[in-house]
């Protein structure tokens, strides 16, 4: 009998506390003002530091607007920008080591998922049901010039949304590159490779 008191006791000082707990919390729902009383102007708020009392004010010259009204994955990130082609372009400047290994961080970070390691097209989520894209290492896109690649990652094809608002134009660029690499790897001649790795090759 002492143990169920004791039990029934702790019990209802156990609720008292939670009650108290929960009656005192109601009130702190305000307490991080900053989330609720933001630095910035309300929609058609008087401004005391511009002329004519304006807040809002217009873009500056040059200003390129992000998705304004739409989404990035139909706006490729921007908006008003006219859709040029340069899918018969080569990469503009020269391809060094340091662009290859750029490339090589960019592509594993964006490509990878569905191209896959070597650019077969085996990426993880393929391997998970979704649909496969294209080997790199196929004739048809071992021909292609180089803006080919670059204008897909700007402005998507067929299941692949564009990636313009995800990588900056010079990484495109370094992508294409380190594609070239990924191509060179699979389909290299033994009259391609220099002279001291062949001999390396064919003695060891």
């Amino acid at each position: 009998m002492g143990f169920r008191h004791c039990l029934k006791k702790e019990v209802f000082w156990g609720c008292i506390v939670l009650v108290a707990v929960l009656f005192l919390s109601s009130g702190c729902e305000n307490l991080m003002q900053d989330m609720y009383d933001q630095a910035k102007y309300e929609p058609f708020e008087k401004s005391e530091l511009f002329p004519q009392g304006q807040s809002a004010r217009p873009l500056m010259d040059n200003t390129v607007v992000h998705a304004s009204g739409g989404f990035a994955s139909s706006s490729s990130g921007r908006v008003g920008i006219k859709k040029v082609d340069i899918s018969g372009v080569n990469i503009p400047f020269p391809v060094t080591l340091k662009i290859l290994q750029r490339g090589q961080e960019r592509y594993n970070i964006y490509c990878t998922p569905c191209h896959g390691l070597v650019g077969d097209g085996d990426g993880m989520v393929v391997r998970r049901g979704f649909p496969r894209p294209p080997s790199y290492h196929s004739e048809r896109l071992r021909n292609v010039p180089d803006g080919h690649f670059y204008n897909v990652m700007t402005w998507g094809f067929g299941r692949m949304l564009s990636y313009a608002d995800r990588i900056e134009p010079q990484d495109r660029w370094a992508i294409v590159a380190y594609i070239r690499a990924l191509q060179l790897s699979q389909h290299t001649r033994l009259a391609d490779v220099p002279k001291n790795v062949r001999q390396s090759l064919e003695s060891g």
